[in-house]
């Protein structure tokens, strides 16, 4: 199996008129937990189905390790796990019970390889509570664990955190990187929480209306320049100084404040040409735009 680990080539879906997903183009690769960002409505649920073999492109292809998802579906989907909608489990029944149950419909997992699934997610001392006892978070969690029990090589999750409160949220952010980090695995997250797509993913993906807007890393979705706050004394010197260079994007703000935009390794410079000049330099604040205002750019201008 190659470094690519999900590839989309021009895959396209319509339900009767109605054009679902547009000529969708990606690549997830080995190691990435890769966000896959969209509106309610985008098209993002389409896709993953047709990435797992479980609807037929319009037109198109989904590769899953190079084969052809609507052709050879059945030779892949023993690597992969997937957790697409909200998880259902017998409310009566345990933890452990439930993963015994679902596990013995896709060809079984004996007593210790169950445990090491709910210790990957930190449910072990659980195990033996009635799922009806569980939080939100911690049937998510378990959600996440039926997924894992096949010991993939790539997790497909769809929304984990909806619905969570902060903590559980926060539970299933850190664990994606051990998952990663500890198994090797392979990781698409599906989100509109871009909060946490931006502290969780390496790369990202976002489409509109079917279409793709973006894919990358999430550092150049974000911008590597900065907006820097700057808070100077005597502020009109300050400012006629640094507006001469052309580099530079600044304004202004108040009495005291200029605002420049500027890459990360301009920031110390600027910083000593101003002392250089006698102007006393109190404050420097990088404010960067966040992965929401980028992507709410994105789809009002596409």
């Amino acid at each position: 199996m190659n470094d690519l680990i999900l590839q989309t080539e021009g895959l396209t879906k319509r339900y009767g008129r109605r054009l679902v997903v547009d000529r969708l183009s990606l690549t997830v690769q080995q190691g990435d937990i890769f966000g896959f960002l969209g509106q309610n409505g985008a098209g993002k649920s389409t896709v993953l189905r047709m990435a797992l073999g479980l609807v037929r492109p319009t037109s198109g292809r989904a590769l899953l390790f190079g084969h052809d998802m609507s052709r050879h579906s059945l030779r892949v989907l023993g690597h992969v796990g997937a957790l697409v909608e909200a998880p259902a489990f017998y409310g009566n029944f345990s933890g452990f019970d439930n993963l015994r149950i679902l596990a013995a419909m896709s060809g079984g997992a004996n007593r210790k390889r169950i445990e090491e699934t709910l210790a990957l997610v930190d449910l072990l001392p659980r195990a033996a509570d009635p799922v009806s006892t569980y939080s939100h978070g911690m049937r998510q969690r378990l959600g996440i664990a039926q997924a894992l029990l096949p010991n993939p090589q790539f997790i497909i999750l769809d929304e984990p955190t909806d619905g969570l409160d902060p903590q559980g949220i926060r539970e299933v952010r850190l664990l994606l990187p051990r998952l990663r980090d500890e198994l090797g695995l392979t990781i698409l997250l599906c989100s509109h929480l871009l909060s946490e797509v931006e502290r969780v993913c390496n790369r990202v993906a976002n489409i509109d209306g079917g279409r793709l807007l973006y894919q990358g890393t999430t550092g150049n979705l974000i911008g590597q320049d900065k907006m820097v706050r700057m808070t100077v004394d005597p502020l009109e010197e300050a400012y006629q100084l640094l507006i001469a260079d052309p580099t530079l994007s600044v304004s202004r703000n108040g009495s005291q404040s200029l605002y420049v935009k500027m890459p990360d390794a301009r920031i110390p410079h600027v910083n000593a040409t101003l002392v250089e000049h006698g102007i006393r330099v109190t404050e420097l604040a990088v404010e960067r735009a966040t992965l929401e205002e980028v992507f709410l750019t994105l789809t009002t201008t596409m």
